[in-house]
Order: C-alpha cells, then structure tokens, then sequence
C-alpha cells in the first residue's frame, strides 16, 4: 500500500517494543527516497497479533525525513515470537550487486566505484561514515558512467602489490589522471613505479614508492581514510611527473585540499634527461 509520512507518523505511534533507532540507517533510506531509488519489495513493515510495529520501524522513520510517500507490503498478525528472527540474514553488499550483474573483481570494483563518487562529488570531504555511503543503485549507475573502471581494476592490483598504495586509491587515479589527460603516455609511470630500477632521487615515482612502502612499513602513521590519502599522494607525485618536477618530499598538509590533475606538459629538460 500507499505510504505518507503522515501515515508513518500514526504507525510510529505503535512502536512500543523494538530496537533501538539507528539514524544513520535512517538516513540512508531516506537519501535512497530522495533520489528516486526506492523500489517494492517483500521487506515492508509487519504489525504483531496485538498490533504493535514490530518490523520496518527505520522505513517507516524513513519516509517521514524524506517527506515522499512509498509503495510497501504491509503485514498484519504476524506472531510477535518471530521478532527474535527478523533482519538476521546479511544485507546484499555493493559487491553482491556488481556480482549478480555478472562484474568480475567486484570486491574492488564496488570499493574504486564508491571512491570514485567521493572524489568526484565530495572530493574534500569525510569518506567515511554515513555521509559517504553510496547504495548499491548509484554503484550500477556510476559504473554505467565510467566503464572505464574495469580496465583500472587490473592496473590498481598491479600497483597495490608493488607500492602497497590501495587498491581503490589506484584505481581512481589511474582512471581519472587517464580520462583528463588521454594525450600523457602511462606506461613508464606505471613502469617506474612497479619496478623502481634507474630512478633518481627526486624523481615522484621514486617518492611515492618510497612514502608508500614506508608507511606500509609503520613508519608513518595510517589514517582511517587511507583511500584519500593515498589518492592525493597519487596525484600530487603524478602532476610533478607529468611536469617534470622534482619532488623529494610527499605529505599531507592538515585540512589539504583533493590535488587537481595538472593541465601543464612536461618541461624541459626531463627527468629522464636529467638522470
């Protein structure tokens, strides 16, 4: 049936015996609402023998944030001694999507994907939390968007096993560093960082293999948000490659902004020139 936020608020009134709220769940089936992502299914709301709410408490909450009326099944008289077994099954992960839609590497393809939306919509703000949540929808859809993805799955493991730099992280840069600047070659910047042979000091392939592995290492400390910082590392030493700069340092400033792939070419003489 039919769902208002007004009728939420009257079944809410019902919901005397339940778990306790949890609004970032809230939040996110709220956003799901507001952007057009909310289908039927046979997850609904379910009222006990005495009717009492003992399912879909987080929906019904849900509809009222998002001020937009759904479609959901309605149970009514459902034996409050099932209440014990509901919601225990696992919930289908963004892997699982990409899996069921027949994508190989889905582990990491759903991990770039969400990445690759931060960076492209919040590329300065928090990845992590509810804030940062992408639904299994905006995966396919992004993915859609960017095919180019797949092909970046295999040169981010490539580049996890050689520098330790995140699968994610690796893959968003090489993909979007690809998708900006189609005329830079990328070959000897993977090759450099893979194998590490013949770099100066001073060289950024020889920097980010060296801050990397470092911090791989312990030698420095590792941030919940690894992904990001990884990221801007990745195009901070890719631009002073691209331009032919010397970088022998690589850190992140507090508060630093997301790095902006360079729109300069590469100045003369080159480093390999120089070495």
């Amino acid at each position: 049936m039919k769902v208002t936020p007004q009728l939420a608020e009257e079944w809410l009134k019902h919901n005397t015996l339940n778990r306790p709220l949890s609004r970032q769940t809230v939040a996110q089936i709220a956003r799901a609402i507001e952007q057009g992502e909310w289908q039927l299914t046979h997850q609904g709301i379910a009222f006990d023998e005495g009717g009492d709410l003992v399912d879909g408490q987080h929906r019904l909450h849900a509809v009222i944030k998002a001020g937009e009326s759904v479609q959901m099944l309605v149970a009514r008289g459902v034996p409050r001694a099932t209440f014990t077994v509901m919601d225990t099954g696992r919930k289908r992960t963004g892997r699982d999507a990409l899996a069921l839609a027949g994508e190989v590497n889905s582990t990491h393809l759903a991990s770039a994907l969400r990445g690759l939306h931060l960076y492209l919509t919040a590329p300065d703000g928090n990845w992590s939390g509810s804030s940062a949540v992408v639904s299994n929808d905006q995966l396919l859809s992004i993915l859609k968007q960017h095919p180019g993805m797949r092909e970046a799955i295999h040169h981010g493991v490539t580049l996890n096993r050689a520098v330790k730099v995140t699968v994610s992280a690796a893959v968003i840069g090489w993909y979007v560093t690809g998708r900006e600047r189609p005329d830079v070659d990328q070959a000897p910047w993977l090759d450099g960082l893979v194998s590490g042979a013949g770099l100066a000091q001073g060289d950024p392939r020889l920097t980010f293999r060296n801050t990397l592995l470092g911090m791989a290492a312990g030698q420095r400390h590792r941030r919940r948000d690894d992904s990001r910082e990884h990221l801007l590392y990745y195009l901070k030493a890719w631009n002073a490659w691209v331009e032919g700069r010397q970088l022998k340092l690589l850190r992140r400033s507090p508060g630093e902004k997301m790095s902006k792939i360079t729109k300069k070419t590469r100045s003369e003489p080159t480093l390999d020139d120089a070495a």
